[in-house]
């Protein structure tokens, strides 16, 4: 899981296994932040279409949470087509996890225990941050 700024730069990074929900993740990866404050706006998939979660980070946090609303939603729509407009830059996520697979070593995960490959993910956000500062 990673939380990046408007830019692509990482605000934070978190590993877990494979079997677990993205939305269960959440609070750990908030957790485990690189700055202090907290991000105002958090932009999901569809799979963050939850109006449990959005009230949750709203009240711990302070954090609007944009998804697109799942095809079989039934309760009444919470979104409006102003902050979904925003969703329209989640494609700055997908580029920062393109510079990510300019370390070969978390491309093939060589490393075997989570901890050295957290340690290298780190790093490789550090290089990140260093090149676009």
């Amino acid at each position: 899981m990673a939380i990046v700024d408007r830019h692509g730069l990482p605000l934070a990074v978190y590993v877990a296994r494979a079997s677990p929900n993205e939305v269960r993740l959440i609070d750990a990866t908030l957790a485990a932040r690189f700055l202090a404050p907290y991000p105002t706006h958090l932009i999901g998939d569809r799979a963050y279409d939850s109006d449990l979660l959005d009230a949750r980070l709203h009240q711990q946090y302070g954090i609007a949470l944009i998804a697109h609303h799942k095809i079989n939603r039934v309760r009444p729509v919470t979104q409006d087509g102003r902050a979904l407009r925003r969703a329209k830059r989640r494609w700055v996520v997908e580029r920062f996890f393109a510079w990510l697979h300019n370390s070969r070593r978390l491309v093939s995960r060589w490393e075997r225990h989570v901890d050295n490959f957290l340690g290298m993910l780190q790093l490789a956000c550090m290089r990140i941050l260093l090149n676009r500062l």
